[in-house]
This record gives C-alpha cells, structure tokens and sequence, in this order.
C-alpha cells in the first residue's frame, strides 16, 4: 500500500472514456510527474485526486483512507495552479495564511507558518504586498507558499509553470526541486513538457489517449521506453526511429539498414535474444546522443559500430552541434560535441553506440525486452 493509492481509476463523460483503469501507487515523499500532450487525461486525474473532478470506477485513497465522495477540504490535500489563484484584494501575507484562518487555526500558529514559510521560500520582504505587485515567478511562489502552509499530506501542482517565460521556468523548477529536497513532500505534478517531468521527478507517469503508457523512474522512461509513443515523447531532440531488419552474421543479430546513398549497412546489436527475430522487420530506436563522432563516443560502451554516412544538415547549438543525416529514408538526428568537424554533402564516419539501441515490434510499436 502507498502513501497515495490510485487503484484502477477511469473516468467517463456520458458514452466517452477519458481514463482508462489507472493503477499507481504514490510512495510518502515520493515525486510523482504525469506527463503527456494535452488531453491525455493528466489534468483530469490530478482533479480526481483534489476532489475537483468525479470518478467513476475505481479508489482513490490518501494515508490508507478511501477519499472518493470525501470533499476537497476534507482530503488535506493543497493545490498550486497554472493561473496562480491569487486574491488580488489580499496581501501576499493574507493570501498565504487565508486557507488557515478559514480552517479556524488561532493567529499566533498561521503567524508561525507564514513567517517559517516565507523566510523558506524567500518571500518575507513581499507580504504587505498585493499581487498586482509582483512579477509571474513572485506569485507563483506565493501560490507555493499557500500550499506549504497548510502542511497538506499530498501537493498537487498543475502545469504550475506553464505561465512562466523560459529563464523563469529553468529557474523555478530548480526552486521546486529544492523545496522537495528539503521537505520530503509528496507531490504529484503535471506537465506537459518533458524536460520537467525528467528534472523533476522521482517517477513519472507516461500518459496518452486516457491511458498510462508507462510508469518508471526517469532512466527507466529514458533508456527503455516501453513504446514507440514513449520514446519519440520522452526526449529532446527525441529518439531516432528507424525501419530495419533483423540478420544474422556469426551467429549475432544485427540491424539491416540503408544510408543516404542506398548502400546496405549493417549494425551489430547487443541484445542476443533479437537471434529469433531473424528477417523480421524491427522499428530500431537509437537516441541522438548515442550516434556521434569517434572522438566524442561513449569509452565505456562495449560496443560501437561505425558507419559511414553523408551528412545532411548541421545545427550548432552551443554545448551540441546537431547534425541530420538519412537512414532507410527517414531523417537521422546525431548529437556532437561543438567543435565536431562535420559539413553538409559530406561524407562522414559516424559513431553508433548499438549498447544503447531499443527494438520494437513494429505490428505493436512496444518494446522487443532483452
């Protein structure tokens, strides 16, 4: 039993199922990120949590007590919201401590809490200040800080960021790392931008189409995604999909595939048991990373092999250089070290690191395990 239990969760809206038969388990202190495009059902289940939203089949229960039918106030639970929610007549300090003072807790305590809260979140010089003071990341802390407050058993955030400009959204995501590392909160956050779910989290929740295509930690989601759908999600650029066939040379698989020029090439596979695969189509998965030049190839690997491709675009990026190149007729993506020196036209040693490749099936687009 978790902390937080979802137990076989869908919600419907007459004849349209929007979730289909959730199943996650939430650990105390754990950092839980739903993420996926919008109208996946992460939004909704984050409601069904809070008690905003019905549910229709299925428990949800908070500390071992079933919380469905239970009202929002009585499921000790905090919201922090995309649009901040702020009370624009309040000060930042009355904002921050009106839950408590609704909820009949004497003022020396909400005068306590706010003054541990704010000093944590660094807001203290702002509390005599009303909303329409502050600038987008000021208010979004004191929506944090009305949360934190409370001490709720479960945080709940709700694309907390999505309002923020780019610098701001780095910065506050660091913030919230921060604060559940100090904290040991429970928190369940949702997100439609992988680069949070990833820096975030201790786990995420992978969702599409109602339905949770994989739960892992962020390594697990990364270097074995479950699906086709999760690994060209989860990723940026995002993994490199490519139609092969499996052969046979001295008796271990490899990855028949064509270059730029048409030429046959093979790529040797570390997983033995894609030997029964053998003149099968595959859908190959190779992240941009894990195709680079030699001097930048991963040392450890036990097995690189190289291939001799011409170069389509390349795109510095500061840190990277981005390089696209064709595989089977489909755009390749590679990602070098900057001062890689590699042109378009030309014809170029590429370094595949095939320990990191993931095979799919592709009548089902789901993961072909070792």
């Amino acid at each position: 039993m978790g902390f937080l239990d979802i137990r076989n969760v869908t919600k419907s809206y007459g004849s349209v199922q929007v979730l289909h038969e959730v199943d996650i388990e939430v650990q105390e202190g754990e950092f839980l990120v739903l993420v996926g495009p919008s109208g996946c059902g992460k939004s909704t289940l984050l409601n069904m949590i809070a008690g905003l939203e019905g549910i229709t089949s299925g428990e949800i229960a908070i500390k071992g007590r079933v919380v469905n039918g239970v009202h929002p106030s009585k499921r000790n639970i905090a919201m922090v919201f995309q649009s901040y929610a702020l009370y624009p007549n309040m000060t930042v300090g009355q904002n921050m401590t009106f839950g408590l003072e609704m909820h009949g807790v004497p003022k020396a305590e909400r005068d306590v809490a706010l003054a541990r809260v704010a000093k944590l979140l660094q807001i203290d010089h702002l509390l005599d200040r009303k909303p329409g003071q502050l600038s987008g990341g000021q208010r979004q802390r004191v929506a944090m800080g009305r949360a934190l407050v409370r001490n709720p058993d479960v945080f709940l955030f709700d694309e907390p960021l999505s309002n923020l400009d780019a610098k701001l959204r780095v910065d506050m995501r660091t913030e919230i790392k921060k604060l559940h590392q100090t904290l040991k909160t429970t928190i369940v956050y949702v997100t439609h931008d992988q680069i949070e779910a990833m820096t975030l989290s201790t786990r995420i929740a992978v969702m599409n189409k109602g339905y949770v295509q994989q739960l892992g930690t962020p390594k697990d989601i990364y270097d074995t995604p479950a699906n086709v759908y999760v690994a060209t999600f989860m990723g940026s650029p995002a993994m490199n999909i490519v139609p092969s066939t499996v052969v046979m040379e001295g008796g271990i698989p490899h990855a028949k595939i064509t270059d730029a020029d048409g030429a046959t090439r093979h790529l040797r596979f570390s997983q033995p048991n894609l030997a029964a695969w053998e003149g099968k189509p595959i859908l190959l998965g190779i992240r941009p990373e894990a195709i680079t030049d030699p001097e930048g190839a991963d040392r450890k690997s036990g097995n690189i092999v190289a291939l001799s491709n011409r170069v389509g675009v390349t795109e510095p990026a500061g840190s990277d250089t981005f390089v696209t190149m064709q595989l089977c007729g489909r755009d390749i993506v590679a990602r070098m070290r900057a001062d890689a020196t590699v042109a378009p036209g030309q014809v170029f040693d590429f370094a595949v690191n095939m320990e990191k490749a993931v095979a799919f099936d592709p009548a089902t687009e789901e993961r072909i395990a070792p």
